[in-house]
């Protein structure tokens, strides 16, 4: 038998304030695209801004469905939209936040696991790393330098992978 151990690391700032310039302006960015949020089941409203090499921003927000599984996530919203147009401009960071009326959040959302595979998938796609700003709205902002560390095990075969 062979135990293995997987660190995490990330770095948790007190607030946005205390992020770099660019950092501070993407985060004002996921808090833009969560104005287009469709939630009105949950209430729960979750933007997402990625900052391309280019400089271009894309933004998203999730979408909700009254058949649930229906909806989506803003992360997948923007990383689809990243790869159906965009997939030649790598990612650089990309910053999430949430709010709701219904109870503060004292502390970042996380992804969900399906968004960290396609996080992580993306990440391999573009062969660089995609850091990830996970920013909590008059709270702390977790700041990842790349997917990998919020998901180790994440799924791909390269075997499935086809010749580019």
């Amino acid at each position: 038998m062979t135990e293995h151990d997987i660190k995490i690391s990330f770095k948790e700032y007190d607030t946005v304030t205390e992020l770099n310039t660019a950092d501070q302006a993407l985060c004002a960015e996921a808090v833009k695209a969560m104005a287009t949020s469709h939630s009105p089941y949950s209430k729960f409203r979750v933007g997402a801004a990625l900052q391309l090499q280019s400089g271009k921003i894309i933004h998203a927000s999730n979408q909700e469905n009254v058949a649930y599984p229906s909806g989506l996530c803003a992360e997948r919203v923007a990383l689809f939209h990243w790869g159906a147009s965009h997939a030649n401009d790598p990612i650089v960071s990309m910053a999430v936040t949430a709010h709701t009326d219904d109870f503060p959040l004292l502390k970042p959302i996380t992804s969900c696991g399906s968004c960290l595979q396609v996080m992580a998938e993306c990440e391999k796609r573009q062969n660089m790393p995609l850091r990830v700003l996970l920013y909590c709205i008059d709270g702390p902002v977790w700041v990842i330098d790349d997917v990998k560390s919020m998901m180790p095990f994440m799924f791909f075969e390269e075997r499935l992978v086809q010749p580019v």
